[in-house]
């Protein structure tokens, strides 16, 4: 019995540190934001891809908020993460049908251009501790490729259907899954996988 109360203690305790943390879109990062109109700021940049919403930090002012029809591209330097990355303002057919700009991350650029947006959502999970299950917020992500005439499709198929997209190369690029032990689900897995078929295609831009 005590050790039921000692495992449910760490549970606990892991359950408020994964609720404390800050997700990134919650942190300023320096980056900048390139404008419609050509002018350039550069500082401290927030976003906040379910509102399809950026910030630009001014000193002893408000900060100032950019929508996406405002905005051509942002990039900032992601320090959870340790990269740099890229958000771009484009047309995308929502499921009303209307037709409006949104930002999307620019994962990969080639053949194959991988565009990702993320969101909260409370997952329900069974306890490793106790009998039952609990739920808690994570960040998922969503992706979709860019095709040639413009238009952004979700991809929400599995590993058959990625490699499917992939014609005569998918073979070799299973193989390179397997022995990188890449998965597909994993966001910087996903980019790798489409970085490495760019390159086979002859066709990838760094």
């Amino acid at each position: 019995m005590k050790l039921r109360y000692f495992l449910l203690a760490i549970f606990l305790s892991t359950v408020v540190t994964v609720n404390a943390q800050k997700w990134p879109f919650e942190l300023w990062h320096e980056g900048k934001i390139v404008l419609v109109s050509g002018d350039t700021l550069r500082g401290r940049v927030k976003y906040d891809l379910m509102q399809d919403l950026v910030q630009f930090d001014r000193p002893n002012r408000p900060a100032e908020v950019f929508t996406p029809r405002k905005v051509l591209y942002f990039e900032i330097f992601d320090k959870t993460v340790n990269k740099y990355r890229s958000f771009f303002a484009l047309p995308y057919n929502a499921t009303t049908g209307y037709r409006t700009s949104i930002f999307f991350e620019l994962m990969e650029e080639g053949n194959l251009t991988l565009l990702a947006r993320e969101a909260l959502e409370y997952r329900t999970y069974n306890s490793p501790y106790y009998f039952g299950t609990f739920s808690r917020q994570v960040l998922v992500h969503k992706y979709f490729f860019l095709e040639e005439d413009g238009a952004i499709v979700e991809f929400e198929g599995n590993r058959s259907d990625l490699l499917a997209l992939m014609g005569n190369k998918a073979e070799t690029v299973e193989k390179y899954m397997k022995e990188n032990r890449l998965r597909f689900e994993e966001k910087y897995d996903l980019a790798q996988i489409v970085a490495y078929y760019n390159s086979l295609s002859g066709n990838s831009v760094n």
